[in-house]
């Protein structure tokens, strides 16, 4: 088709009717979403997301994928550890690799045999122990990597002194919860206490979960257990975390169970919070 207005150059312009476009509007909460990461207040462009709204969730997702996904950077881990002061123990689980502990979650919460027979000898240098701690990538890496250390940090000085004597920490990559049974089977520990990185959710791929058990053993469910989840810097700051940890093994040990047996904290624990909150 011939361009008219080369050839005539006073033809009149063809104008394009302007687009009815449908602009997006605002969650009518969206003022509360200044205080929560929750995924609240999206607003919606018509019937759908908004592409902020779209492009934010997208990231969300790739980040938590991510964190599953990240290799465990056990020997950096480790170095930052025995940094801090503590010594160290490498042990390993029935699962060999990542993809086996994602499509196996029962080989990740017992020990592989050369584990468990390093374990069995060294039992007799863990008999005057009161906990044994056992650190893992779990389901996000990333979690272990920036929490566990100023986790520690802040529990085990207020262990230590109060009394208690804790082995060294088993550094044990591709582990479960249940575990720590296991382990505390092997060791006769009072106490166990494992910290592993907690399945990512959208918007915090870098979620430690902290477990303890009293008197660790296979018949131990997770009803015997204690828990103190989303430690990170934007839930449960890790200091604080580390502070209501040693609140309640030492509450544990005064009432000689943990679980739903494990009633509620005494004044004196609750000083104790107050206390460290400034010193520890």
């Amino acid at each position: 088709m011939r361009d008219e207005r080369i050839e005539n150059p006073s033809a009149r312009p063809v104008t394009v009717p302007a687009l009815s476009l449908t602009t997006a509007r605002p969650d009518a909460w969206a003022r509360l979403s200044r205080f929560t990461s929750a995924r609240i207040a999206l607003g919606r462009a018509g019937g759908s997301w908004r592409t902020e709204t779209l492009l934010s969730f997208r990231l969300a997702h790739a980040r938590a994928r991510d964190a599953v996904g990240k290799v465990f950077a056990v020997e950096a881990l480790e170095a930052q550890l025995r940094e801090a002061g503590w010594e160290t123990v490498r042990l390993a689980t029935a699962a060999s690799s990542s993809a086996v502990f994602l499509k196996r979650p029962d080989l990740g919460r017992r020990l592989a045999e050369d584990s468990q027979h390093w374990l069995t000898e060294h039992a007799g240098e863990w008999a005057e122990r009161d906990l044994a701690v056992i650190v893992s990538d779990g389901l996000s890496a990333l979690a272990a990597e920036r929490q566990v250390v100023p986790t520690l940090a802040a529990l085990l000085p207020l262990l230590e002194g109060a009394g208690w004597r804790v082995g060294p920490i088993l550094v044990v990559p591709f582990a479960r919860v249940k575990l720590q049974d296991g382990v505390g089977a092997f060791l006769r520990v009072r106490h166990t206490l494992v910290l592993l990185g907690e399945r990512p959710g959208l918007g915090s791929p870098d979620s430690l979960g902290a477990y303890l058990t009293y008197r660790p053993g296979p018949e131990k469910t997770d009803a015997d257990r204690n828990c103190v989840s989303n430690i990170r810097t934007e839930g449960f700051p890790p200091r604080e975390a580390g502070v209501r940890l040693a609140q309640l093994l030492m509450e544990s040990a005064k009432q000689g169970c943990s679980g739903v047996a494990l009633k509620g904290l005494k004044p004196q624990a609750r000083r104790l919070a107050g206390a460290c909150s400034t010193g520890c």
